[in-house]
């Protein structure tokens, strides 16, 4: 008796780490994204209410992301614009520890289709912060900056 009971409580302990996982999986609303660029304060680069959501099933991250206040592009220039104003993509992903490493296969900068890119997460509640490790800024590569986007889970 004894023996079956050591043997399903040590069973239960290595099963921890996937109970864990699962609590990570859902839809989540976007609350906030903010990019931290070097000797700057955050910057809120899709506004104070950006829109969007991610999905995360057993096997795939989804995200969609856009800034507050779009407007439909009529011209050449107004719909090129509207490509800084959002932020998706979509692929098989993988728990390692604290990271979150999606592998990209549709993606809306198709340069970013076919690699990887590796997040941190952290859950408290139902907030899931999502960061990025420190890499050159994208509208000025002499700077390193980080981003970091909260959700709220929601399903």
């Amino acid at each position: 008796m004894r023996r079956s009971l050591f043997v399903l409580m040590l069973l239960l302990l290595t099963s921890a780490p996937c109970f864990g996982q699962e609590s990570l999986r859902g839809t989540y609303r976007l609350l906030s994204l903010v990019v931290e660029v070097d000797g700057q304060p955050p910057i809120e680069t899709m506004g104070k209410s950006p829109r969007g959501y991610v999905v995360l099933t057993p096997t795939r991250w989804i995200n969609l992301f856009t800034a507050e206040n779009r407007k439909f592009g009529a011209s050449v220039e107004q719909k090129a614009s509207l490509w800084d104003s959002l932020l998706a993509f979509t692929g098989p992903y993988r728990l390692d520890g604290n990271k979150l490493i999606v592998s990209i296969d549709a993606s809306w900068n198709e340069s970013w289709n076919g690699t990887q890119v590796t997040r941190y997460w952290q859950l408290e509640g139902n907030h899931l912060t999502i960061t990025s490790a420190k890499a050159p800024y994208s509208r000025d590569p002499t700077k390193m900056a980080v981003g970091r986007f909260v959700l709220e889970k929601i399903e």
